[in-house]
């Protein structure tokens, strides 16, 4: 079957659920139009069949053609009053007498009611059902009879009153076309409003398939309305818009990416390319080759870094990154980490405020954890303004060693502070200062200590930054599996 839309969908299940529901309601009110017709017209005959009954002790005991010419003449009279066929049959159904809605009177010697109805009345001692008896001319017949019985309670004869009643069957089949004509015009005018509810719930999704077509003809400037007063949409219509939100800004940090990670590139590479080319053509004397090698081996070395950086981010992307975990003692990796920086902390004169906990051990990888330190310490360092403080700090928190480093300075703004993970974000200010990033650092950052089921959080306000992260703490097995 080929696809349908939503509003089809939707509105083909409301016209199901209201036809069954209308035909539903037309079939119990059609059964019960029928049953009260038919209870009030067995009650009636009952009340007649009964009368009939008390007069047939008039044929106890007696052969008088007279008395049997009364009887006959008094059913005649309620047959004719009542408009109803009256039968009366001995004990075995065969049929005696009976008299006709017009009154007149007859015998029908050698015709018996069928065995089923004189089963039910000996069983019984009445009978109530629609047919013909065996003997009437239709089918379709309200009939009540009654068991008439000696004094010995016996069987003596039996007395059934039959009639079409074609008054009742007016009334029912009256009250069934009006039912079903309301049911029509009721129908017609709930499909209309099915039709136009349909149309107002799918609405919403129609616009989110439209901007979703936007996105992918790489307008990501559309958003699509929030407030459609029902849950379940708006809250898809939110989910929605941040979506949109964050791949425009994923699109702009992916251009300045790529701008970034092109100038990055281009910029040691013409360094290279310059210094080389001096030496070959004996620009560069050969007394200064050494020194001129030296920088081509740092700038070589920083294509290396930003290389295995966008390698690492693009492993942490695809969930490839895999971790080596082992007891270690975190304490003295800072401080291995914190001594690399000592030419760097006495070229800016920093004061250095260090309360590091010792042997904290923690379970991990111990290479990307020292890249982790490694990357905060130099951010730190990076942008401190002469003079400044560093401080860092090691301790355990319960089954959590905390690592924290803060440096004085200009801050972060309360705009960027959001955002300092993201994926190739840089702030307006490492900008201006750090012109070696492409916004992978921190990000990195993030997703290791993640990986290690720890949290990293990042405050600035005051003319201080710091940045705090946790990791769990090997457990005391472990240590000693290690030992």
């Amino acid at each position: 079957m080929g696809r349908r839309s939503f509003f089809f969908k939707d509105y083909v299940a409301h016209l199901v659920l209201i036809v069954c529901a209308f035909a539903l309601a037309g079939v119990v009110f059609c059964y019960q139009m029928s049953s009260y017709a038919l209870h009030a017209k067995q009650t009636e005959l009952r009340t007649t069949v009964q009368s009939l009954a008390e007069q047939s002790k008039l044929l106890e005991g007696t052969d008088s053609d007279v008395i049997r010419q009364i009887y006959m003449l008094s059913i005649a009279r309620v047959a004719k009053e009542d408009e109803l066929t009256v039968l009366i049959t001995d004990a075995d159904g065969n049929i005696e007498m009976g008299a006709k809605p017009d009154g007149t009177t007859y015998t029908l010697p050698g015709y018996h009611i069928s065995a089923e109805v004189v089963a039910e009345m000996h069983k019984n001692g009445s009978y109530a059902s629609v047919g013909s008896l065996g003997v009437l001319s239709e089918s379709s017949f309200y009939t009540v009879g009654t068991c008439v019985k000696d004094d010995n309670g016996d069987a003596d004869l039996m007395i059934f009153v039959s009639t079409q009643d074609p008054n009742s069957a007016g009334v029912v089949r009256h009250s069934t076309q009006t039912l079903v004509l309301i049911m029509l015009v009721t129908l017609v005018v709930m499909l209309v409003i099915s039709f136009m509810i349909s149309q107002h719930v799918t609405r919403p999704l129609k616009t989110i398939a439209a901007a979703a077509k936007e996105f992918a003809g790489g307008n990501f400037d559309v958003r699509v309305p929030e407030d459609n007063r029902c849950y379940e949409i708006d809250e898809l219509a939110v989910s929605f818009n941040n979506m949109a939100r964050d791949l425009d800004q994923l699109e702009e940090l992916t251009r300045g990416f790529i701008s970034n990670v092109s100038h990055e590139f281009k910029t040691p590479m013409t360094t290279i390319g310059g210094f080389v080319d001096g030496m070959i053509d004996g620009t560069i004397p050969l007394d200064q080759r050494d020194k001129y090698l030296k920088i081509i081996a740092e700038e070589t070395k920083r294509l290396s870094r930003m290389v295995n950086r966008m390698l690492d981010a693009a492993k942490i992307q695809s969930g490839e990154l895999i971790l080596s975990p082992a007891p270690f003692d975190f304490t003295e990796m800072t401080a291995q980490i914190l001594l690399s920086f000592e030419q760097k902390i006495e070229k800016k004169k920093l004061d250095v405020q260090c309360d590091l906990e010792e042997r904290l051990t923690v379970m991990g990888d111990r290479d990307h954890l020292y890249r982790v330190v490694y990357n905060l310490t130099d951010n730190a360092v990076k942008f401190i303004e002469d003079g400044g403080t560093l401080r860092l700090k090691v301790h355990q928190e319960g089954q959590l060693c905390v690592f924290a480093i803060s440096n004085t300075g200009i801050g972060i703004s309360a705009e960027d502070l959001p955002h300092v993970f993201d994926r190739f974000y840089k702030t307006d200010r490492s900008r201006s200062m750090d012109k070696t990033g492409a916004g992978l650092g921190l990000y990195i950052v993030k997703n290791i200590i993640n990986l290690h089921g720890g949290e990293i959080s990042v405050r600035s306000g005051g003319g201080e930054t710091e940045f705090e992260f946790t990791l769990p703490l090997a457990s005391e097995q472990n240590r000693q599996n290690n030992a």
